[in-house]
């Protein structure tokens, strides 16, 4: 297949390296990663031979000029790689090459990780899974009173681990109402004990990422699943059921929307199926949201080798979210957690 790329993860994918101004074409056997003046050296260091470094002031122009000496091809591109006038220009004189557009196909690509890459993802979980023991130990000693704006800055601190990783999102952290907002954003409300918080974050290694969520009740010396008022305990023994069946019963050759129904019927038939706001998962690798879609709508078969995220939840405005995500690959024929 010959191809175009512009996302940073895509390219890093085929090139072992990337940038924030690069393009690059795969014809044939050929590639090329083009690229300005300012990434060149450490371009051509870090592909080592693997495509050919093209310095240019103007990425599209030489994309052009390179397709120009292979008439006559059909060049598949993502169309939610480029901007319009970025692919106006593109396309202004290009005679009878043919650009067709497949959207997300490396992404696609990328779908089935090689052994290396759920290596890669293996670590990162366990970087954050360290990180959030780490975050735990700050809030016994020093969270009590904190804001949400200064825990969750606390906690990249933490999982930086000064500098040695990048973050695969922005974190969450949120206490007690504010969980009932999947993507809360950090505010002043203050933690006390017995609070229920919410945590969701990851780690990058070698630019692949992990996601992980966590909700607890928190006092001075625990973080506990039980011992929560009998409503809140109601609704987290649901999601862990939910979470827990549906690792166990995914099987390979299952259809992802397979997968997604059995921890929604388990959280419909409680009665809290409106409350369940989004899919209950999705792929993750260098980028943090990938394929598989685990929703309601995904035909795509489970295969060994795809990582994914299991994360169903219950949010009730005003009251509560309880969230509990970790994330799976499948190894011969069955979820295992990572």
């Amino acid at each position: 297949m010959n191809f175009i790329l512009k996302g940073e993860n895509s390219i890093y994918y085929e090139a072992g390296y990337s940038c924030d101004n690069a393009i690059f074409l795969q014809l044939g056997s050929e590639k090329f990663f083009i690229t300005d003046a300012r990434y060149r050296e450490e371009a051509e260091e870090a592909t080592s031979g693997r495509c050919e470094v093209v310095e240019s002031s103007d990425l599209v122009e030489s994309l052009k000029q390179l397709l120009s000496k292979s008439p006559n091809l059909e060049i598949v591109y993502d169309p939610y790689e480029w901007s319009v006038a970025e692919f106006e220009k593109l396309q202004s004189g290009l005679g009878e090459i043919e650009l067709s557009p497949k959207p997300h196909f490396s992404k696609h690509k990328r779908i089935i990780k090689s052994d290396k890459e759920i290596e890669y993802i293996a670590t990162a979980v366990n970087y954050g899974r360290a990180g959030f023991e780490r975050f735990k130990e700050y809030l016994v000693s020093k969270g009590i009173g904190r804001k949400e704006r200064e825990l969750h800055y606390k906690l990249k601190t933490i999982l930086q681990q000064k500098g040695l990783l990048d973050l695969s999102f922005e974190p969450i952290v949120a206490i007690n109402e504010n969980t009932s907002k999947p993507h809360a954003l950090p505010t002043n409300r203050r933690l006390s004990n017995g609070d229920i918080l919410l945590v969701d974050a990851g780690v990058k290694y070698h630019r692949y990422c992990s996601d992980r969520t966590e909700t607890f009740m928190f006092d001075r010396s625990r973080f506990s699943s039980v011992q929560m008022s009998v409503k809140v305990q109601k609704i987290y023994d649901i999601v862990q059921k939910a979470h827990d069946e549906t690792i166990s019963k995914i099987r390979s050759g299952m259809k992802a929307s397979e997968v997604d129904k059995i921890a929604r019927d388990i959280i419909d038939k409680a009665g809290y199926g409106k409350n369940f706001l989004h899919s209950t998962g999705h792929g993750v690798g260098l980028d943090i949201h990938e394929y598989p879609n685990i929703s309601p709508k995904s035909d795509v078969v489970i295969e060994d080798n795809m990582v994914f995220t299991i994360e169903p939840a219950i949010y009730i405005p005003d009251f509560l979210g309880v969230r509990i995500e970790n994330m799976v690959v499948i190894k011969n024929g069955r979820a295992k957690i990572l």
